[in-house]
């Protein structure tokens, strides 16, 4: 189970494509999530691997502007930096308004290269401004001018980049909310986490849902799986 992330990262995206159906939910999450460093180490060890290019996989198996937004992921291209460009920061936060909300149809590509290719700080000035326009929160846009998994790579991008830690917290909670667990969702965001960030997910469980993350996987959970993840869970809260 403490294989490297990166190569437990390639065994979890190789599973979401293999055989029939395909598992969206985590090709988004582990690619809207991980640094562009860790996305060029993935598609090496993927390569490397499995003998074939995870973007031929990724086109092979997605479709329209979902496969266009993981492509865009997966070419690494997100400026890193932290430097804000006032006037660029307008002008996006304008464009993404007039191809959303101010106009008949939605410009989708317009959506998807802005946030697949600016830093964090811009993108969250981005935000505050798009706001400010548009009266409405970039998250309630995207839910109502696109569908389907190309809603919910959009929504990922926005979350991880305002809170990565809330962001793999809902992950969690909605594993494991109502009826049946998400065992797959569950077990690879515990283990891939569990050394990197783990008590800031777990700070923002409790935050958000008002118990503790231990609490919720073991009244959810049961035997050796139980243990387990108590174990990458490190403690109650």
């Amino acid at each position: 189970m403490m294989m490297p992330t990166v190569l437990y990262d390639v065994q979890e995206l190789r599973r979401a494509m293999k055989g029939a159906g395909t598992d969206e939910g985590c090709l988004i999450e582990i690619l809207v999530s991980r640094t562009t460093k860790e996305i060029q180490c993935i598609k090496e060890t993927y390569q490397l691997q499995y003998g074939r290019s995870l973007e031929d996989d990724i086109c092979s198996d997605t479709s329209a502007m979902f496969r266009r937004v993981l492509v865009s992921l997966l070419s690494g291209g997100r400026d890193e930096g932290n430097y804000l460009d006032d006037n660029l920061m307008r002008q996006d936060a304008q464009e993404l308004y007039e191809s959303g909300e101010k106009k008949w149809g939605t410009d989708e590509v317009k959506f998807l290269t802005i946030l697949c290719s600016r830093n964090r700080n811009h993108l969250l000035h981005v935000f505050d401004e798009y706001k400010r326009i548009s009266q409405k929160d970039i998250e309630q846009s995207i839910k109502s001018e696109t569908s389907g998994n190309f809603e919910a790579a959009l929504l990922a991008i926005v979350k991880c980049m305002r809170n990565k830690h809330a962001y793999f917290a809902e992950r969690l909670y909605n594993s494991m909310k109502g009826l049946g667990t998400d065992d797959d969702t569950l077990i690879r965001v515990m283990v891939s986490r569990a050394e990197i960030d783990m008590l800031d997910i777990r700070a923002n469980f409790k935050r958000l849902y008002g118990k503790s993350l231990y609490s919720f996987i073991k009244g959810d959970t049961s035997g050796d799986y139980k243990k387990v993840l108590l174990i990458l869970c490190g403690g109650d809260d």
